[in-house]
């Protein structure tokens, strides 16, 4: 994630904002615990313990997405990127409402299952939250395939989820052919 967080560094530098890294505890999900997520929930206090109340845009790939997604019921969450995120079935959804969340997925991953991200989507669409999904053709889980296309999709998910520059024009596509309720394919493709 260490070139990721780089990217966003650069992208809003020059403005009142703050990134940080999320370090986890434990290894692994663990069942019930899911200390990933406890571990994301305890960096947002100490967040606001060191900045007061921001909104706040969660990146996380694969466990880390799913750890993201989560934790974005707290409400200084106000969106969420999820990279290759994993998305198991049935994953709850229901306190994404409000957020906006752009889940972008390589179509030939085969750690996590890009389905259950444009599934992710949906249930969060339904929940009331503003969420779509991005396929990246020929897109793998270590996002090592075309990895300017993830740097500059994730980037730009994050400063448009802040409201200082557009959407990428995929995501910003996304967004409308979910929007516009497209239930044949509300999936962008690039």
């Amino acid at each position: 994630m260490r070139p990721f967080t780089r990217a966003v560094l650069r992208a809003t530098e020059g403005h009142d904002v703050v990134v940080g890294r999320v370090r986890y505890r434990h290894r692994g999900w663990n069942g019930a615990r899911a200390d990933a997520a406890r571990d994301v929930r305890r960096a947002l206090d100490e967040l606001e313990q060191l900045v007061g109340p921001v909104p706040v845009v969660l990146v996380g790939h694969s466990m880390g997405g799913r750890a993201a997604l989560a934790a974005a019921a707290r409400e200084q969450v106000v969106g969420v990127v999820g990279l290759a995120p994993w998305c198991p079935p049935g994953e709850p959804a229901d306190h994404l409402g409000g957020r906006r969340i752009v889940l972008l997925h390589g179509d030939r991953d085969r750690t996590t299952d890009p389905r259950e991200s444009v599934a992710m989507a949906a249930r969060a669409r339904e929940a009331g939250a503003e969420a779509c999904a991005v396929l990246l053709a020929g897109g793998d889980h270590p996002m090592l395939r075309r990895a300017g296309t993830w740097h500059a999709l994730a980037t730009g998910s994050v400063t448009g989820l802040l409201g200082l520059d557009r959407f990428p024009d995929e995501v910003r596509d996304a967004f409308a052919r979910a929007a516009a309720g497209e239930e044949t394919d509300p999936v962008q493709r690039v």
